[in-house]
């Protein structure tokens, strides 16, 4: 899934958080919501305009945005 067809980054929506194109709905939202259990279909009937699509694209764009994610460790 290439999340740059349908996830965007403007300094003049949300501050310039990732959103879903079209929209003012974030992919902090959207994992979010994932994460506190809410299942597709009911982020897709809460959020009628957001796409199954949308929603796997926003995981897309966390997953790259985790595995380009460098941890430099403390010195001693």
């Amino acid at each position: 899934m290439d999340w740059r067809k349908r996830i965007v980054m403007n300094p003049k929506v949300m501050v310039g958080k990732p959103v879903i194109k079209g929209t003012r709905i974030t992919v902090e939202l959207i994992v979010d919501l994932l994460a506190r259990g809410y299942t597709t279909k009911q982020v897709m009937q809460q959020y009628d305009h957001v796409s199954e699509a949308d929603i796997r694209a926003c995981l897309a764009y966390a997953a790259d945005m985790l595995k380009s994610e460098r941890i430099y460790p403390l010195p001693s």
